[in-house]
């Protein structure tokens, strides 16, 4: 099993969006950056587990966690030419952009911030944490996995 963090406006989908969903699950669509296509399409299993991340937002921070329940698939919102997400360039025979599904586990007590994540020692080389980072997916080490859930208290 892996260790993702996804990153979403909330007033775009946040996490209360996606436990309104049927099943509480939803495709992750939109993603246009190769290096996070790459980690949808070709590392991402079913089972592995999701940091939830708000952001551009007040207060941008870890709001809670959900699983990957369908592997990478292609984008089908690359397709419609009336679509937010629209690529002329992307063809249903050779699709350029893919999805996964995931599936809400549950919300946290509170907002784990940015500010406290940046804080934290242990937490110095979490690739959120990198300078420049701007990937709205990204793997999480399993050492920061557990450190960031011991800190929901």
């Amino acid at each position: 099993m892996k260790y993702w963090l996804m990153k979403s406006e909330p007033d775009v989908f946040g996490i209360d969006d996606l436990i309104k969903m049927p099943k509480q699950t939803e495709h992750w669509d939109g993603v246009r950056n190769y290096q996070a296509r790459n980690m949808m399409r070709d590392e991402m299993k079913v089972g592995d587990q999701v940091f939830f991340y708000h952001s551009n937002c007040k207060e941008p921070g870890i709001v809670g966690i959900a699983e990957v329940v369908q592997e990478g698939y292609p984008d089908f919102t690359a397709f419609d030419p009336n679509g937010k997400y629209y690529d002329p360039k992307s063809d249903p025979d050779n699709p350029r952009w893919f999805m996964v599904d995931i599936r809400y586990v549950r919300k946290f007590k509170r907002t784990i911030t940015l500010t406290e994540l940046k804080e934290k020692k242990t937490l110095q080389n979490m690739r959120l944490l990198a300078r420049g980072n701007r990937l709205s997916v990204m793997p999480v080490e399993k050492k920061h996995w557990d450190f960031i859930l011991k800190q929901e208290k």
